[in-house]
């Protein structure tokens, strides 16, 4: 049975950058911070402790989870992490809302007559 995707959106800012980080591989927590600054041209950052905060709750939902260690990893003490199928899901739904909420905005933003100053 599928789980019921609209319990997870909308989802935060931070939790919609770091799944989004996470869909491309598997990723250290510092990883993931600079795949979010690199996606986001810089514009959008994440200090360690929102960063761990959300991982540990993504995790406690189910949408990401530990990956086993890599072999040859450089420090033993970095934690993997990666999306579930079901992180997957909840990403992918949160695209397809947000892209609806844009299409609405440019709807109605072409609807809108100018002002007269």
């Amino acid at each position: 049975m599928k789980q019921d995707i609209s319990q997870f959106v909308p989802l935060s800012p931070a939790a919609f950058h770091i799944l989004l980080a996470l869909a491309g591989d598997e990723l250290h927590g510092y990883g993931i911070m600079q795949e979010i600054v690199q996606q986001s041209a810089g514009k959008y950052r994440l200090g360690p402790g929102t960063l761990y905060d959300n991982l540990q709750r993504l995790m406690e939902k189910g949408l990401i989870e530990e990956a086993a260690r890599r072999s040859g990893a450089t420090d033993p003490r970095r934690r993997y992490y990666r999306l579930t199928a079901l992180g997957r899901r909840v990403l992918s739904t949160e695209v397809e809302r947000l892209e609806g909420m844009l299409q609405e905005a440019r709807t109605h933003l072409r609807a809108l007559k100018p002002r007269r100053t």
